[in-house]
């Protein structure tokens, strides 16, 4: 349920807003993954939004980041994404305010589209003053619950290994999901690195583009939600896309077709998960370390 100060603050925002008194919000619980509670909002009968909430206390600033993550996917202009109405923190609380987006039906369309516009996405790079591509972003932000760091680097393998593999073996470690024969393997992996992955410009990623985390809306069209954007390499996206379950084959076969995948991209698929599958392993605990084993043993040695 939401609390009386959220109540108040979405009778007055709406009421201001639309220029007209607000005679009833209707407020409806949705599944929310983890951290957040969802709601679909229903002002005066007629008008809805879409409401996340969760601790301010807990995950500072997550919210700020989402947004500034939509925002920034949607100046792309590639694939569309949910209007940010308003990002607000009220008492320990903060709120997410967002177009309300119906679902439509996953057609074959949908997925050659969704394909199209992933690449066109991939294609928009970040380069520096003198024409080096440049990987992470101007912000730290979060993949899921955990901080996602995003420091500036020329390098893709190092930023790799810096930034998004070797954070998550520490909390591993610390956690006892690792021990010292998988930090040895990473260790065999990371001089690897170099020889698995092209050397590509930087890419404009979602950052955790799993089947959870994209709609189809009433036209057909995809439209991108939670965001962990960076600029990195493209396999990081497309690898997660596999991670569970996979995409219709028309999604890649589109893509393929509009930014063609180089020879390797399996290898470069199965050391790109390594990532969210550390991930995985510090959220909900051992029953991801047998993918991350598996990897290892195949690339770490």
């Amino acid at each position: 349920m939401l609390t009386a100060s959220i109540q108040d603050y979405l009778n007055q925002f709406f009421s201001t807003k639309l220029g007209q008194k607000v005679v009833s919000v209707q407020a409806h619980a949705i599944g929310g993954g983890c951290i957040n509670e969802t709601y679909r909002l229903i002002i005066n009968r007629n008008l809805t939004f879409f409401l996340k909430i969760n601790s301010a206390t807990k995950y500072p600033q997550l919210f700020d980041k989402e947004k500034n993550g939509l925002q920034f996917l949607g100046q792309a202009n590639c694939i569309r994404v949910p209007t940010v109405i308003d990002c607000v923190q009220i008492d320990n609380r903060q709120i997410l305010l967002l177009e309300h987006i119906e679902q439509g039906i996953h057609t074959e369309q949908f997925w050659r589209k969704f394909g199209e516009q992933l690449a066109a996405l991939h294609r928009k790079k970040w380069l520096n003053k003198i024409g080096e591509s440049l990987f992470g972003l101007h912000e730290d932000n979060y993949i899921g619950s955990l901080p996602q760091y995003n420091s500036q680097h020329t390098s893709w393998s190092e930023f790799f290994i810096r930034y998004r593999l070797q954070p998550q073996v520490k909390n591993a470690i610390e956690n006892h999901s690792l021990q010292k024969k998988h930090t040895d393997a990473f260790e065999k992996l990371y001089g690897r690195l170099p020889g698995i992955f092209d050397i590509e410009n930087s890419s404009l990623l979602h950052g955790d583009l799993w089947s959870g985390n994209f709609m189809c809306n009433q036209n057909a069209e995809p439209v991108l939600i939670d965001p962990a954007i960076y600029f990195g390499d493209r396999s990081m996206d497309l690898a997660m896309t596999t991670l569970f379950g996979g995409f219709d084959k028309q999604f890649y076969e589109s893509y393929d077709y509009h930014f063609p995948l180089p020879k390797n991209y399996r290898e470069q698929w199965d050391v790109a998960n390594l990532y969210p599958l550390l991930i995985h392993l510090n959220l909900f605990g051992p029953g991801y370390l047998s993918q991350i084993e598996s990897v290892l043993r195949k690339y770490g040695k």
